[in-house]
């Protein structure tokens, strides 16, 4: 029998019910926009997909490893550069980002994984929190990655 709350936290994961995917968001973006940051914008694109990648590895190491130690808070979660230092960096951080997703997903579909027990190693945090985590940060994020591309007129048919 299926654990309802794994497949709908799988589903969460994967995104797309009430937002657009991370897929979407950046599909065909244009090489020479993802390190502009739009007047009034506190990012790039390039800084938020690196955000992304790194807070959800962050958040996933956390989850399954006690030795884990995040990054200094805040400089260690954004990169330091508005630019990608090259079109694979690009694509080698959506890569990350799929991969560490996949893993979550491995994580909570795995029947030994008590979503509500509290991580030994943490202040009291359990996997059904680090997974909504994921899902909620990962959310927002995208979100402001779509509107960076409206905002250099990059979003629509």
């Amino acid at each position: 029998m299926k654990d309802p709350i794994r497949e709908q936290l799988i589903e969460n994961l994967r995104g797309g019910h009430a937002h657009v995917t991370l897929e979407a968001a950046l599909k065909n973006f244009p090489k020479n926009l993802r390190g502009v940051k739009p007047a009034g914008a506190s990012y790039s694109a390039w800084q938020l997909l690196e955000h992304l990648r790194i807070a959800q590895r962050d958040i996933l190491e956390f989850s399954r490893d006690p030795k884990h130690v995040s990054p200094q808070w805040p400089d260690g979660y954004w990169p330091k550069s508005e630019k990608p230092p090259s079109d694979a960096a690009w694509t080698k951080s959506i890569a990350a980002i799929r991969k560490d997703a996949a893993a979550m997903e491995k994580l909570l579909r795995n029947p030994r994984t008590d979503l509500f027990a509290k991580i030994a190693h943490g202040t009291g945090q359990t996997i059904l929190r680090e997974a909504l985590l994921i899902v909620d940060h990962n959310a927002y994020h995208t979100g402001q990655l779509v509107l960076i591309r409206r905002m250099l007129g990059a979003w629509g048919e």
